[in-house]
């Protein structure tokens, strides 16, 4: 048998509500399919999310973590990292020339 990694993406296009905790960390939970996924990201990375609000009409934010413990309502992520790109709509390319 062979060792394998399992890694966790969540998509999102809106910024979730935090609660910010211990050293200005946030706190989040995110609804994927009836299953509550909490996890608490650095500022570093939370700040990503509100360039993201800020900055780009439409984009979208990918989560990628490991799935830490089982809670009643879903599960923990652990070691969230966060990537957010720009939504850019189909009539803005470019033509080929």
């Amino acid at each position: 048998m062979i060792q394998g990694k399992l890694e966790i993406t969540i998509k999102i296009s809106e910024l979730p509500q935090s609660e910010t905790v211990e050293n200005g960390w946030h706190r989040l939970e995110i609804e994927c399919d009836e299953r509550i996924i909490t996890m608490v990201i650095k500022p570093k990375i939370f700040k990503k999310l509100t360039d993201a609000q800020a900055n780009y009409p439409e984009w979208v934010g990918a989560i990628a973590g490991k799935m830490g413990e089982t809670t009643e309502n879903g599960f923990v992520l652990l070691e969230p990292n966060i990537q957010v790109f720009e939504k850019k709509s189909k009539g803005d390319k470019v033509p080929a020339a």
